[in-house]
């Protein structure tokens, strides 16, 4: 089990204070990921969902701050992403040419159907930090580092 210094607890009751949209010392059990996000945690959805159906009343009640430190400091914790190399390696895969490229279209699918599934509405978000070519392709390394680095 993790444990935390004071400045560390008085840096997570900030943020979750952040996320405590009524003022009562709870989060909405849907607030619980951004949440852990926002203080440098990489839960995936799916680890989130599995968290909240674990809870004695499946997320029916607001978090509390004791309960959001219990779940912060799991034994397991959370994966790192991977590293921004990983990342390049992954679209490799789908650089039949290689060239470093692969279309717009094939990102979009490869976003929104793999993995940790993204909308269309995130995928168009994390386009704009990319340039596209005019025959609609995309330099994935170029991508990758763009979002590592927004």
């Amino acid at each position: 089990m993790q444990t935390y210094s004071e400045e560390q607890i008085g840096e997570f009751k900030e943020v979750f204070s952040l996320f405590d949209k009524k003022g009562n010392g709870t989060i909405e059990p849907d607030a619980l990921g951004d949440t852990l996000r926002s203080i440098g945690q990489n839960p995936t959805q799916a680890q989130v969902a599995e968290i909240i159906a674990a809870l004695p009343d499946k997320g029916a009640k607001p978090l509390s701050f004791e309960l959001f430190l219990d779940i912060l400091s799991r034994p397991d914790g959370f994966k790192a992403a991977g590293t921004t190399e990983e990342f390049v390696q992954g679209f490799h895969v789908f650089d039949k040419d290689g060239t470093g490229y692969i279309s717009a279209g094939e990102l979009r699918y490869v976003l929104t159907s793999l993995g940790e599934k993204l909308t269309d509405a995130e995928v168009d978000e994390l386009l704009k930090y990319v340039e596209v070519s005019k025959d609609g392709m995309v330099h994935y390394e170029d991508f990758v580092r763009a979002i590592a680095s927004a």
